[in-house]
């Protein structure tokens, strides 16, 4: 046969396989309806296992192996679809209807806002951009601003998250799983960091410099070039520059932004220390309460998944199969437990599809640990 005619053969089979699929969807849901009657969970691993040993049987190694490929996948797109019968009803969905209704249109002006560090901190400046007013409260970690959100100490908070040389803030993905807490916004900040003295000091006379791990982890080029100076990571570039200007010595300075230059009365030894002009450090701002603001195109998701093979590619399937693009994937230990993690996801999807109201609803009524952390828009 020539290619065209193979190519007829194969439009012909695939005819009927998108006959049978639809047979086989339908069963399925009635599958679900029968399921849902006697309270029966979807997952059946028993009967799954028994399907595939049966497609394969005959089989040689290398056919079987995709023909377990396919009905693996066949399974996740099955069990999907009675998920979505069963899950009709689900408190985070409603949880989600009544936040579209009772968020106000415009995120506020002024709030009570927890920021960690100082004054000239990064994440003053952030908060700075996403409130034209705010009250800012400082504490000094960032276990302090989830806290000061979670008891209503303060309105809302503002953390980093990721940045673009140095990657994720892990501190903050593992307080996420001991915290109760929404994202409400999110921004990318520019990031330009400079190397502080006081005035008159030169760059000779630095014997040691301060800052925030990711600081000195953005500015490792520029480290390398003097390898007699010592290294001291603080919890806050601005509170590195605070500890230079109120320091008794004159051989100490700070990676710091230019705002604290002026807020201290310091002097820029070096200017765009940072290995890439490009280094954008994320941003989210956190609050207690469920909130979604009109634009909200992003979502936040945390669970945990079964300590299994294809367990993960399963997941991201779901995903797949709605075209909803994943911007983030996150896994991070969990205490206690060999080997098992909890994965934080970012996506660009919104709650206002009804497929997506689905997926969350069948991941909210599955065994495993599920946390939505948000719906929101990023500046």
């Amino acid at each position: 046969m020539d290619l065209s005619q193979i190519r007829q053969n194969i439009d012909s089979i695939d005819d009927q396989i998108k006959d049978l699929f639809e047979k086989r969807m339908n069963l399925a849901s009635e599958v679900a309806d029968y399921k849902r009657q006697n309270n029966m969970p979807v997952l059946n691993t028993k009967r799954e296992r028994e399907i595939i040993s049966r497609v394969t049987e005959g089989q040689d190694d290398t056919l079987a192996g995709y023909t377990k490929i396919l009905y693996t996948t066949l399974f996740d797109l099955s069990r999907s679809f009675q998920n979505r019968k069963l899950n009709a009803d689900s408190a985070l969905i409603g949880q989600i209807r009544e936040s579209l209704q009772i968020t106000p249109n415009v995120f506020p002006a002024s709030a009570v806002v927890a920021c960690q560090g100082t004054e000239g901190a990064y994440s003053q400046l952030a908060c700075d951009k996403l409130f034209s007013r705010p009250n800012i409260m400082y504490f000094g970690s960032f276990q302090g601003v989830f806290g000061a959100v979670e008891k209503g100490m303060c309105k809302y908070g503002i953390l980093p998250i990721e940045n673009s040389l140095y990657g994720s803030v892990t501190n903050v993905y593992d307080l996420m799983k001991k915290y109760k807490f929404h994202i409400a916004k999110s921004i990318k900040l520019h990031i330009n960091h400079v190397l502080l003295a006081k005035q008159g000091v030169k760059l000779s006379e630095i014997k040691e410099i301060y800052s925030h791990e990711q600081a000195i982890g953005q500015c490792s080029e520029f480290l390398k070039d003097l390898p007699n100076v010592k290294i001291t990571v603080c919890e806050n570039t601005a509170v590195a520059a605070k500890t230079v200007a109120d320091s008794d010595r004159r051989d100490v300075a700070a990676i710091s932004s230019k705002n604290c230059a002026e807020l201290y009365g310091l002097c820029i030894l070096s200017e765009s220390v940072q290995n890439n002009d490009s280094n954008y450090t994320r941003f989210i701002c956190i609050t207690k309460d469920l909130e979604i603001f009109p634009g909200s195109s992003k979502i936040s998701l945390m669970f945990t998944i079964p300590h299994r093979p294809g367990s993960l590619y399963g997941l991201i399937s779901k995903f797949s199969a709605l075209g909803v693009n994943l911007t983030k994937l996150e896994s991070r230990p969990i205490p206690g437990k060999d080997f098992e993690f909890m994965f934080y996801f970012d996506m660009d999807a919104s709650v206002y599809s009804d497929d997506v109201m689905s997926l969350l609803a069948e991941l909210e009524n599955s065994p495993e640990q599920f946390m939505f952390l948000g719906s929101y828009s990023e500046l």
